[in-house]
């Protein structure tokens, strides 16, 4: 079946079981981010979708039949009945005690490099932001071998915190 007009195109409706015929321009968006969304739940395992089937694919990825559904609860109980999939599985995350603890020590090094040299706080700023050693001692009028042996000592100097 060919369409009459070369500048439109069809999109067909899975809920209403019809076609409608929608401008090029239209079309191409649409289906630009439903392939989008196709490869993107392909990719992640979740559609099963074949290339025959494209242009069933309405984005609507819940209530499709191409819809895999591979989401597994941590709260869900295990089939022995002893506990759940969480009580099993290691959480990677920081403990509250230890972004406590490195706060910490986050700040006690702040109050050290303040206390050894006056330009601490546009140091500070400057590399949060990224900028090379060369840049910072170009920036504060110092030069740039002696900035970086002055960093390197205060980093030698509290590496030992940093490792416990």
């Amino acid at each position: 079946m060919q369409n009459k007009d070369k500048h439109s195109k069809r999109i067909y409706d899975k809920i209403t079981r019809t076609w409608f015929e929608v401008s090029e321009e239209k079309y191409r968006e649409y289906d630009r981010w439903r392939t989008a969304l196709r490869k993107r739940m392909q990719y992640h395992g979740e559609c099963s979708c074949t290339r025959n089937k494209w242009w069933l694919c309405d984005g609507v990825c819940q209530d499709c039949e191409f819809h895999n559904h591979t989401t597994i609860s941590l709260d869900e109980p295990l089939p022995d009945g002893n506990g759940t999939r969480g009580d099993y599985i290691q959480d990677d995350n920081p403990t509250p005690e230890e972004l406590m603890a490195d706060r910490d020590l986050l700040e006690y090094l702040i109050m050290r490099l303040r206390e050894t040299d006056p330009d601490a706080n546009r140091i500070i700023r400057l590399l949060q932001d990224g900028i090379s050693d060369r840049k910072i001692a170009e920036t504060l009028g110092r030069k740039q071998r002696t900035f970086s042996k002055e960093l390197k000592d205060f980093r030698d100097m509290y590496r030992r915190l940093l490792d416990n």
